[in-house]
């Protein structure tokens, strides 16, 4: 089931905020501290205060087992102040199961009915995610050394 956060839930994104990182190494993970840094805290420092904070999880058999949420902030996928910004994840024993599409394509859907014409992202470029992100509609519109910058214009996407 894909459905709204509720606002007792808000503290999972912690969790979430991780699992979102990509760490291809899996023996070699990056302690969990790294959220705290400034430019990965932005993306749920007081989540939920925002008007252009929205968030969606996935539930199975009552455990929430994945997370998108989106807000307006300036960090890795900025493209502009009034186009919100992904961030998704689901814990790696749901993963391949179709539950990061579905919570994506909810999140288009209720961006597009919001009136919103943009959405943003940033994703490494090594990070097998990126084509679920173009099968729903993100291009890439940018790159650094690592990662691409990808936008969806929700005007053109069938949900």
């Amino acid at each position: 089931m894909i459905r709204p956060i509720k606002t007792s839930e808000i503290m999972l994104l912690t969790d979430f905020l991780y699992e979102s990182i990509f760490q291809p190494d899996t023996e070699n993970k990056l302690p969990r501290t790294i959220i705290q840094e400034p430019s990965i805290w932005i993306y749920i420092d007081g989540f939920g205060s925002k008007k252009d904070d929205h968030c969606f999880v996935a539930e199975i058999d009552g455990r929430i087992v994945g997370a998108v949420w989106v807000r307006c902030i300036r960090a890795f996928g900025h493209i502009d102040d009034s186009v919100p910004e992904f961030v998704m994840a689901v814990y790696r024993e749901h993963r391949r199961k179709g539950i990061g599409n579905k919570l994506m394509r909810r999140m288009l859907a209720h961006l597009k009915n919001r009136g919103y014409s943009r959405t943003s992202l940033s994703v490494q470029k090594n990070n097998y995610a990126l084509k679920m992100y173009s099968k729903v509609g993100f291009k890439i519109i940018g790159e650094n050394e690592h990662d691409y910058i990808m936008a969806c214009d929700l005007d053109s996407i069938e949900l």
